[in-house]
């Protein structure tokens, strides 16, 4: 539970970069890659304000989870991942109108409970785990 702060973050900023990357192609319309050249196209849209901004935020997500992955199981850890899905359903839904019907509520509140089922299985300092795990592998390579 010492690193849930660090898993959070990596949560939320997967789902900003989710959310920067929906508006940075809302901006920029339909592609085409008709009559371009496709690699300046690809170009014109990773440098595009919004999703050139969306990756960075993923690259900061990714540093977190390898922090976070360096400190605890990953079967703990990579579950919460689920969590930025929830974030991006609910945001979608205030931010871009986008639908989140019944069928939706119920897959985010079993996230949800999921979530917090893994959480639960992790109060047993999952820090030692990974410690132990890098300390049985170093003496294994020894």
């Amino acid at each position: 539970m010492k690193f849930l702060p660090f898993i959070l973050f990596t949560v939320l900023t997967n789902a900003a970069a989710q959310l920067m990357l929906k508006h940075g192609m809302m901006t920029m319309g339909p592609i085409s890659f008709a009559g371009v050249n496709p690699i300046l196209k690809i170009l014109q849209i990773v440098f595009s304000p919004w999703i050139f901004a969306g990756l960075s935020v993923f690259v900061i997500s990714m540093a977190s989870h390898l922090y976070v992955l360096s400190k605890v199981e990953l079967s703990f850890a990579y579950p919460f991942l689920s969590l930025a899905y929830v974030a991006v359903a609910v945001f979608a839904y205030f931010v871009f109108r986008e639908d989140l019907n019944a069928y939706r509520i119920a897959g985010i509140a079993l996230i949800c409970v999921g979530t917090v089922l893994i959480a639960q299985s992790g109060r047993e300092a999952p820090e030692k785990t990974a410690e132990a795990a890098y300390k049985s592998e170093r003496s294994v390579i020894q």
